[in-house]
């Protein structure tokens, strides 16, 4: 039987890093099943014109990943890629035995600390001393940017590296954006539950937070437009794909509805798009369809690992010098060793591999929760990062909370999401990455479900 090997034309530098990449991609494909006896490092090195010192640096990767094992006289062997692996450090939560449904965080397993070492280890190799002994350019580097056209590809967007600033994330990009298109006392619309940045936010900037009506799709057309005429708002804050908090997607015919209404009165898009490519065949970017007045944020915190603090924002030509501006009085610069960290997995095709990697272990969980709480009303998306739960009528999200805690469950409450004089809609968060362990994630959706289902005066006594 011929063993699999890797077309050695396709390997790059760092060599070592770049083979165990290779190997570690045919055993998720299935190329290289469990059991399969890899050559030997003398006969690797040779096959593919290799060192054997680059070859046992592979190896040795692919063992602390737990993709391989080897004993002397045996060789080296494929694991079961699907057996439950250690985790690479264990939450807070998890130590003392509680359960973490609140905050929101990409699902990891060994593999993430695995490429994360050892993209740290391999950092320096070829290194432009700039990226450290400089402070500009503000914007970033050229080479980030031109990896940032290169990932936006994938999250549907077509861009000029000229028309990318790099951004520790969207958290950054955000309050750049909306203090260059804004003033104190200007006005800005969203749906009436956002992200809890932007409410906080626009209350540290002066600025008036407007939440629209919505339905299943997103904004209502009609309360765009009513609000537009009431209020003479300057900026139309989006996220329109796994929307935090609520998880929805939005339709295209829906984002070209409301582009339109954006046109008519010279609003200007903040577009949040966290979660990139995570979700698989989403509409085109809002971005896409009005580059002219869109800014564009994504970041890699929520499809690859969370300490990976790097993002991408995209804007027309004639918005660069504003918003280059509040990235020096924000941060001065997006860090350039983190930029150039996700330059190199945007390249070498990791950061992809992860985001499709989120989206599987996502889908699972998605799944168990549809089979937990299927006698409740939520909702979710098989690619999103939360479940939006509304309570069974008598319970308050305050009381659910607390009772929540009583039994070591955290979820987040409503209130933080909410834009001013929204009525409360006594709903929670559910975090579907927070809890790693698939087992202990059941566990505590199965509290969730035993509290959903008790008398709400249950948790009256309880002080939160």
């Amino acid at each position: 039987m011929t063993i699999w090997r890797p077309d050695p034309s396709t390997l790059t530098s760092p060599l070592h890093a770049s083979l165990a990449l290779a190997i570690a991609r045919a055993i998720s494909d299935g190329k290289l099943r469990k059991g399969t006896q890899l050559p030997t490092h003398r006969k690797m090195a040779d096959d593919l014109g290799l060192s054997v010192h680059t070859v046992s640096k592979a190896y040795e990767s692919l063992r602390r990943q737990k993709l391989i094992d080897g004993q002397v006289g045996r060789g080296s062997y494929v694991l079961d890629p699907d057996k439950p692996n250690d985790q690479p450090f264990l939450l807070s939560s998890e130590r003392g035995g509680g359960f973490d449904l609140s905050i929101s965080r990409p699902a990891f397993s060994q593999q993430h600390a695995e490429r994360f070492e050892q993209a740290l280890r391999v950092l320096p190799e070829g290194l432009d001393p700039s990226y450290y002994l400089s402070c500009r350019p503000n914007i970033g580097h050229d080479a980030h940017r031109a990896a940032g056209a290169q990932w936006l590809q994938h999250c549907g967007l077509e861009v000029l590296p000229e028309r990318i600033i790099m951004t520790n994330g969207v958290s950054h990009g955000m309050s750049a954006a909306l203090s260059a298109l804004t003033r104190p006392g200007d006005t800005v619309v969203s749906d009436k539950v956002t992200h809890h940045l932007l409410v906080s936010g626009c209350s540290y900037l002066g600025l008036n937070l407007a939440g629209v009506d919505v339905d299943a799709d997103g904004i209502l057309p009609d309360a765009l437009e009513r609000v537009c005429k009431g209020g003479n708002p300057k900026v139309l804050f989006l996220l329109p794909s796994l929307a935090n908090t609520t998880a929805g997607m939005m339709p295209e015919d829906r984002r070209r509805a409301l582009v339109g209404i954006a046109r008519k009165h010279d609003l200007h898009i903040i577009e949040n798009d966290a979660f990139g490519p995570v979700a698989e065949g989403r509409p085109i970017p809002v971005a896409a369809l009005a580059p002219e007045r869109s800014i564009y944020l994504t970041t890699f915190t929520k499809c690859t690992v969370s300490g990976l603090r790097a993002g991408y924002m995209a804007a027309p030509e004639h918005l660069l010098p504003a918003l280059t501006g509040r990235i020096v009085v924000f941060g001065w610069m997006a860090t350039p060793l983190m930029c150039e960290l996700a330059t190199r997995w945007v390249q070498d095709g990791t950061a992809l591999e992860l985001a499709q990697w989120q989206r599987r272990a996502l889908a699972e969980r998605y799944a168990i929760a549809a089979e937990v709480l299927k006698d409740w009303h939520w909702q979710g998306h098989p690619s999103a990062l939360h479940l939006w739960l509304p309570l069974p009528k008598g319970w308050s999200t305050g009381s659910f909370v607390s009772y929540a805690r009583e039994l070591k469950v955290a979820v987040a409450p409503d209130a933080p999401f909410l834009t001013p004089k929204t009525p409360p809609p006594n709903a929670v968060r559910l975090s579907l990455g927070s809890i790693q362990d698939l087992d202990r994630f059941r566990q505590a959706l199965e509290l969730i479900a035993g509290m959903l289902g008790r008398p709400p005066e249950g948790g009256a006594s309880f002080i939160y």
